[in-house]
């Protein structure tokens, strides 16, 4: 997830706020509202909507805990971290790279249920202290609710809704944290960590297609057990069933990208006869000479046999059209220092990886420091086009 608001940095994690999540917030903010004021008669219109705010915060609070309990054990086993956003469906850590170990997986995906269940039973805790003898009668919940304190009211749904987000990631549904477990599981069991991903994904779809199913049982009135029914609930199950959906096929096909790139390294699909320019060269001679004469988009900057830089079309693009005799291309390239780049014999899978982080259509390729070459997306695209029976292409 590219887009978003960064909001913090807690221990060196960048915090952001995808533009979905204000949605989903002011959404929760107001079902709360309406929820307490059916609940509570007695509060004030301001007090409800007050605790209703707080309540929709601390949840997301317990969402960004959850995922940085994901992102400190990533750490821990020497896993970068680059950030987490917070969007439609929670959060999500942008963890840069696939666990080293079935253990270290493992570790690293349960922590994050563990610690929203934790936090849910601390907010039953606070609950439990708060209301007093109430919180242990067996009246009715409804008279329940009306009794209770504003605060109490708080603790108790943020305690049940923590649970119950620590168990629903739990269900071994591939890729939420559950599917996850499974995966670890089974790649320890099969020494295989792609076939270990590849069953995960499968049951993953099974279980997003349960939730698709469900929630258009719920839409037509059928009463499910735990979930009720409703037009609302059951598209939004549905929806969250197709979201999960998505998410299983692209690791599937992540999966059948890498099957095709084994053993393939960036040397083999490099380009290795990139044209070149100096500093020196204007803008205009870059557009006229290079660009129109090729069909590349970015060229290595060289200063005899030592690449400077690289310059590409975006760069050029920045530049006015009548300013472009006065401009170098040392002046705009990204320099050296700055860019992404892969070694001769990096996997090929690894430099699509870089490529996709970054959102680059080219890497430089380096053998003991020197140019060597230039592996672009398109190359790769093209390899699985050729090696491929379906649409992992795309």
């Amino acid at each position: 997830m590219r887009s978003g608001i960064r909001i913090a940095r807690i221990f060196g994690i960048n915090i952001y706020i995808d533009w979905s999540w204000m949605f989903i917030f002011l959404l929760l903010t107001w079902s709360l509202a309406t929820g307490f004021g059916q609940f509570n008669t007695a509060w004030s219109s301001a007090l409800n909507w007050g605790i209703a705010l707080l309540a929709a915060l601390l949840f997301f609070v317990s969402v960004l805990a959850h995922e940085l309990a994901h992102s400190l054990m990533a750490k821990a086993q020497k896993i970068p971290v680059h950030n987490i956003t917070l969007f439609l469906f929670g959060g999500v850590s942008n963890i840069q790279q696939n666990p080293r170990s079935p253990r270290a997986e493992f570790l690293m995906v349960i922590v994050g249920p563990l610690t929203s269940i934790v936090l849910g039973i601390l907010f039953l805790i606070g609950f439990a202290t708060t209301a007093g003898p109430q919180a242990s009668t067996s009246i009715e919940p409804r008279a329940l609710f009306e009794q209770l304190s504003p605060l109490s009211t708080l603790l108790l749904w943020l305690g049940q809704i923590n649970i119950l987000l620590g168990l629903f990631n739990l269900i071994p549904g591939f890729p939420l944290d559950g599917g996850r477990v499974l995966r670890s599981i089974l790649w320890g069991s099969t020494g295989d960590f792609r076939k270990g991903t590849r069953w995960a994904a499968i049951v993953g779809q099974a279980f997003a297609w349960l939730l698709i199913l469900t929630g258009i049982a719920m839409a037509f009135g059928i009463q499910v057990p735990i979930f009720g029914s409703g037009v609302v609930g059951g598209i939004w199950l549905a929806f969250v069933g197709w979201f999960l959906s998505n998410a299983a096929t692209r690791s599937l096909q992540q999966v059948q990208v890498e099957d095709i790139l084994d053993g393939v390294t960036a040397e083999r699909l490099m380009r290795a006869d990139v044209p070149t320019v100096v500093p020196n060269t204007t803008v205009n001679d870059l557009i006229q000479n290079y660009i129109m004469a090729t069909d590349e988009r970015a060229f290595p900057v060289m200063e005899g046999d030592r690449m400077v830089g690289l310059v590409t079309m975006e760069d050029v693009r920045e530049i006015e059209s009548n300013d472009r005799d006065s401009f170098t291309v040392g002046e705009i390239m990204t320099p050296a220092e700055e860019l992404v780049t892969v070694a001769s014999h990096e996997e090929a899978a690894d430099a699509l990886r870089k490529l996709i982080r970054r959102d680059v259509r080219q890497v430089p390729v380096l053998r003991n420091g020197m140019l060597v070459g230039m592996v672009r997306r398109r190359d790769i695209m093209h390899w699985l086009q050729l090696h491929s029976s379906g649409g992992v292409a795309g």
